[in-house]
């Protein structure tokens, strides 16, 4: 597998498709974020804000905010960022730099955001960490939801292949979700992680590698119940 946009993404679900390349690995896009961000953000007539922003929430001066969309009392969006039409980010939200939100997102409550891209309609609302990452059409984060984009001894990430180890070339790289795939809850993935359309991740998972699409990980162990004595 190349790990191409169009293997893991329907690029029909974002207006943000510049941001990859055809023919190059889709986890390329991450590099580009910032850079097609700013120049997105250049282009856009005032005012910035055209959604609805509670003056409680702290909103940085290059945010975007679309018609339709909501930012919530004690949410914070530094910027840049882009928040797409119908989005709504909830109360207590923390959007960090970078953030390109697509159309009908919700993020919620004690969730972090850092340079990423979310296509349309994804749900990250609870108590997540989503940086230097990728989520596709209608992905779900379940509560407690963890994407790792460091390695614990710093070295580039890599991409575990079918063939091995595939060079990223990134630093911070946390994970490619794709279309409609669901993420249970208290799942860690592990930076490079890579997870295709229509997948399932049980919760409570510790995931690193690739799932092909149409797959589910699963990881309960067994369950004993015994006589309370």
């Amino acid at each position: 597998m190349k790990f191409l946009p169009g293997d893991l993404l329907d690029l029909a679900e974002t207006e943000h498709g510049a941001v990859f390349v055809d023919d190059e690995p889709v986890w390329t896009a991450i590099a580009r974020i910032a850079g097609y961000l700013d120049e997105r953000l250049d282009r856009v007539a005032s005012p910035m804000r055209q959604g609805q922003v509670d003056p409680r929430a702290v909103v940085g001066d290059r945010v975007f905010v679309a018609p339709g969309a909501v930012i919530e009392a004690n949410a914070v969006v530094k910027g840049p960022a882009w928040i797409g039409s119908g989005s709504v980010v909830r109360s207590g939200a923390y959007v960090r730099e970078n953030v390109i939100v697509g159309n009908d997102c919700v993020l919620g409550n004690s969730s972090e955001f850092k340079n990423c891209l979310l296509f349309n309609r994804c749900e990250v609302p609870h108590f997540n960490y989503v940086g230097d990452s990728i989520l596709g059409f209608r992905a779900h984060l379940g509560a407690g939801v963890i994407c790792s984009n460091v390695r614990l001894d710093r070295e580039p990430v890599k991409v575990r292949g079918e063939d091995g180890f595939l060079e990223t070339g990134l630093r911070k790289f946390g994970a490619i979700i794709g279309d409609r795939t669901e993420i249970g809850c208290n799942t860690v993935l592990s930076p490079g992680s890579i997870l295709g359309r229509d997948g399932i991740v049980y919760p409570l998972t510790s995931w690193q590698g690739v799932l092909p699409a149409r797959s589910i990980a699963k990881s309960h162990g067994e369950i004993r119940v015994v006589e309370r004595r």
